[in-house]
């Protein structure tokens, strides 16, 4: 039943990404941006983590449980750091996805060869 949850919960945030493509002149882009400061807002005030424990996978995975993970991160580390953590804890939460996409990035890069336009 969690992969159904996930899976449905997943979806609708891909559909809302969809229709937001299909029926306004946002840029890709500016939909990212606009769905990681969503996970930043509904993270800072503890909505998306109810959502995590319910959607699992579905909830984190998308760009805005990367947000969500931002606002937690800075959340713990101000409590241990005070005004320092604001700066080191978004940082610190999201390393390991922002150096996996990294290092996935550059492993592609050496497998491809680009094409002129």
């Amino acid at each position: 039943m969690n992969y159904l949850w996930a899976f449905i919960c997943g979806g609708i945030i891909c559909v809302i990404g969809q229709l937001l493509i299909d029926k306004t002149k946002l840029t890709p882009a500016r939909i990212m941006v606009i769905f990681v400061c969503a996970g930043v807002i509904l993270g800072a005030f503890g909505v998306y983590d109810r959502f995590i424990d319910f959607a699992g996978a579905g909830a984190t995975v998308p760009i805005s449980g990367f947000g969500a993970l931002l606002a937690k991160g800075t959340r713990e580390a101000v409590d241990e750091q005070g005004l320092l953590g604001a700066f080191t804890g978004p940082l610190t939460a999201g390393s390991a996805g922002i150096m996996a996409a990294i290092l996935s990035g550059l492993i592609l890069s050496f497998m491809t060869k680009p094409k002129p336009k």
